[in-house]
């Protein structure tokens, strides 16, 4: 059952886990506000202080009818120990608290069978004679290809008429395996015994993942490759919970959306506290993990994560999640948010099989690409750089570059409120100026220079003027950040989104949520 409020998801659910090339087995995953708790199943002693124990020795006695009422599964050919699959109604109180579906046999009245195929296990029990002692072991990570019930209401029915075969994946029931000539000396009570103790089949904590900064991934490490009913957490402190998997790709989805609700609502709330300590124009919009496409990849390594965080007038790109002052002087790059160009990619756009892309142009005019693992996600990522951006160039009002202009040093501002201002360097005369409204087109060779077309408000003429730039790129991502603020200040979702912003003194993106129905968004170009 899920429980579900505004700000947090709470699920519980059992699955299947893989472990490197291990075979899958059940876990039961419970998500709470601030943790992933993984549980297997074990068995603990519950006579006086609980505790584990690895092995637990119990003796049984056969019956005239039903005989040891168990059945097992698996066996050496499986890497791994027989495994009791079922146990029958008539023996099911009497083991109760002694035996369990799920424990491995490892010993037979003193035979080590570890290592036994199935069908030697079964015939070293058809000749164990009347009484029988059984050293087991609770198999946490029983391979799920057995199918086990993952609870004891699961009984096998006893039967006085023997198939004579046994499969290591199906049930060999045990009830059937007695010699018939020592029936009349078999005792009908077969009452277990056990030095005293008490057990009991429990869900233990196997990992717990928090879920502040941990990062999600669908995609097989480092590669395109997208596992369609399964993904895996990885905390911040590198811990791992293996690969989860689902039934179904809708479920796998459901879990994916409700653990980056999660994760969300702590990074907001870890953002506004971290917020206290840096003045208004430092302020933290956005921070979150991305896959970053190599430059340079080779085949087995197409991507690496990335923490991107979007603060005051830069974009930074870290390793890891930064956590003191010092860490945010050691970012591996950062960039003026109005200087670098964001683009949402879109299918045709794509470069491979990830779905929910993005790129950034830088001022150099280098091209990143990066993927996060569900659209919410994307969409987060958009609205908080559009955020930024508005707000810097808010902020500063004006950004001037140093230009040529027919073999003279010039200098152009690009100013908010004016527009567009070119003035002489050495003598700060204004040489001209235009509304943003009267630029009508705009070409650049892709190297240093940019030609703008503008119309004289009188004449309504188009009049070129062609600069040329040392930093050609950042000149033409600061134009785009400046014609975006404009256009922004006419949306009224923007202004009001604007006006919340302003009254908590923290971008609000609140707007936007994993677990809730896809808003669209109108993109300031």
């Amino acid at each position: 059952m899920d429980f579900k409020t505004s700000n947090e998801e709470t699920k519980t659910g059992i699955y299947l886990m893989q472990e490197g090339n291990e075979e899958p087995f059940n876990i039961r995953l419970h998500l709470a506000k601030d943790i992933l708790t993984i549980q297997e199943q074990d068995v603990i002693c519950v006579s006086g202080e609980p505790f584990y124990s690895s092995e637990r020795t119990v003796t049984i006695r056969r019956q005239t009818i039903g005989g040891f009422g168990l059945s097992i599964k698996g066996g050496a050919e499986h890497k791994i120990p027989v495994v009791i699959s079922k146990i029958s109604k008539e023996q099911k109180a009497e083991l109760s608290g002694l035996l369990f579906i799920g424990d491995g046999i490892l010993q037979i009245n003193g035979i080590n069978v570890r290592s036994y195929r199935h069908e030697e296990v079964v015939q070293v029990l058809r000749n164990a004679g009347e009484e029988v002692t059984l050293t087991v072991s609770f198999l946490k990570k029983t391979p799920a290809f057995l199918k086990l019930p993952l609870c004891e209401d699961c009984t096998c029915i006893p039967s006085d008429q023997s198939s004579g075969t046994s499969s290591p994946l199906c049930d060999s029931g045990l009830h059937l395996n007695y010699h018939p000539n020592n029936t009349d000396t078999l005792s009908c009570s077969s009452w277990p015994t056990s030095p005293g103790l008490r057990w009991e089949k429990r869900w233990v904590d196997l990992r717990l993942i928090p879920l502040l900064h941990s990062r999600l991934s669908q995609h097989m490490p480092g590669s395109d490759v997208c596992r369609k009913n399964a993904f895996q957490v990885i905390a911040v402190d590198g811990i791992c919970s293996g690969v989860i998997q689902f039934p179904t790709a809708e479920d796998c989805l459901d879990w994916l959306q409700a653990l980056a609700s999660n994760i969300s609502s702590l990074t907001k709330h870890n953002v506004k506290k971290i917020n206290r300590n840096f003045p208004v124009n430092q302020q933290i919009i956005y921070m979150g993990w991305v896959d970053e496409k190599e430059q340079d990849s080779v085949q087995d390594r197409m991507y690496s994560p990335k923490f991107l965080a979007l603060r005051g007038s830069s974009l930074f790109k870290f390793s890891a999640p930064p956590v003191t002052t010092w860490d945010w002087t050691r970012a591996e790059k950062s960039f003026t948010v109005y200087e670098i160009m964001c683009k949402i990619l879109k299918d045709n756009d794509l470069l491979d099989k990830r779905k929910h892309c993005f790129s950034v142009q830088t001022e150099s005019g280098e091209d990143m690409f990066f993927s996060v693992e569900l659209e919410c996600e994307l969409l987060i990522w958009e609205k908080a750089f559009q955020m930024a951006t508005f707000l810097e160039v808010e902020r500063i009002q004006c950004k001037t570059y140093a230009c040529i202009m027919e073999s003279h040093l010039m200098g152009l501002t690009i100013d908010f409120s004016m527009g567009f201002v070119c003035f002489d360097a050495a003598s700060k005369a204004v040489l001209w100026r235009y509304k943003f409204s009267q630029l009508k087109g705009s070409s650049d060779d892709g190297k240093s220079k940019i030609k703008f077309l503008f119309q004289n408000q009188d004449s309504k003429s188009i009049e070129a003027k062609e600069l040329e730039f040392s930093n050609l790129f950042a000149v033409l991502h600061c134009i785009h950040a400046f014609f975006a603020a404009k256009v922004a200040c006419l949306d009224p979702m923007f202004v009001e989104s604007q006006g919340n912003a302003t009254t908590t003194g923290i971008p609000s993106l609140s707007s936007i949520s994993c677990n809730s129905q896809t808003p669209k968004l109108k993109y300031a170009t």
